[in-house]
């Protein structure tokens, strides 16, 4: 029986001629792209769990506005106090048994800059021999805290859609800095891989274990990778039971979670093919162009992507894009997402 085919296997097969060990670029960043943070403490968790030796980082005044990505102050072991400017770090690690070493890159989101800065990590990249590149990422969506979260996959080129079962994104709107690296990657040749998870928006405060969670259990498939979650499986069902507790305390909270569920249930099931879904959201249409007809009687129109009403979000909820992967949503990030 042949073994499954992976990223690091792909690499690997690739880069048999290379000089040096290749490596395999995972990152993400604390922002735009990091509901609940989720991406970013999914990055650092596979730090921790590899042993990752620290490179030179990536910190410069041109790429970062400080009034909106604040540095933060702290005190060192001896009461010293230390300044910590937003930066990018980058960080290398050898897998046991794997002939393919990771190259992990976390940080903030720039504000400025973004080609000059995307093509800085690249030019990193080159120097570590990365031969492909995988994106974490986490959103805002219209899903409930009660069912499992599936992180999605995704990928603009063919061959690695077809060799590890991605899907093509074709989400059109803003993007984040996850976007922008997708696509210079691809065009200096590299393979370009995304894993997205979706964040309850109405729980979006970190932490977010359970869409931590689902985003290390795909990159452990993915590249393969053998991480210790027993702890971070104990944190999600906490938080499940948490967010539990405060929906049974607020019955409209209550209703809106039903509702959710009811909506990702309906597509789940076998009737729910792309004709289906695609009739009713006709059949959307035509209710809101006549908003006397059935249906129209609560005080938020349905969405057309998730069959749920849209809640209100706190002022505090930064936007984040929307997700097709998730079945509360209609388009499809692009290829960060």
């Amino acid at each position: 029986m042949n073994d499954p085919v992976t990223l690091t296997s792909l690499v690997a097969a690739s880069a048999l001629e290379a000089p040096a060990r290749p490596a395999i670029m995972v990152v993400a960043f604390e922002g735009w792209n990091d509901a609940g943070d989720a991406a970013s403490q999914a990055l650092k968790t596979i730090k921790a769990a590899t042993g990752a030796v620290k490179l030179e980082g990536i910190g410069d005044d041109d790429y970062y506005d400080y009034q909106f990505s604040r540095p933060q102050v702290s005190r060192n072991a001896s009461g010293k106090r230390v300044i910590k400017w937003p930066t990018t770090r980058f960080y290398r690690a050898t897998v046991p048994g794997s002939p393919v070493d990771l190259l992990l890159v976390r940080g903030v989101e720039p504000t400025y800059r973004w080609k000059a800065f995307i093509t800085e990590v690249l030019t990193r990249a080159e120097e570590e021999n990365v031969q492909a590149v995988m994106a974490l990422g986490s959103l805002l969506a219209d899903v409930p805290h009660t069912r499992p979260i599936q992180a999605s996959v995704s990928s603009d080129d063919p061959a690695v859609r077809e060799a590890l079962g991605a899907h093509a994104a074709g989400y059109e709107g803003p993007t984040g800095i996850l976007g922008v690296l997708a696509q210079f990657s691809e065009a200096a040749g590299l393979p370009t891989l995304s894993v997205w998870s979706a964040v309850p928006h109405y729980v979006a405060q970190p932490p977010s274990p359970k869409a931590q969670l689902a985003l290390l259990r795909r990159v452990e498939e993915l590249l393969p990778l053998q991480l210790d979650l027993r702890e971070l499986t104990e944190d999600a069902q906490a938080w499940e039971r948490g967010v539990n507790a405060l929906a049974t305390g607020d019955a409209e909270v209550a209703a809106y979670v039903q509702q959710l569920e009811e909506a990702q249930d309906a597509t789940e099931l076998p009737e729910a093919t792309g004709e289906a879904i695609a009739k009713e959201f006709e059949r959307y249409l035509k209710r809101r162009h006549h908003p006397g007809g059935p249906g129209m009687h609560r005080e938020h129109d349905p969405g057309p992507d998730s069959g749920a009403p849209e809640a209100p979000r706190s002022p505090d909820t930064p936007d984040t894009p929307e997700s097709p992967d998730d079945p509360a949503s209609s388009d499809s990030p692009d290829s960060t997402k």
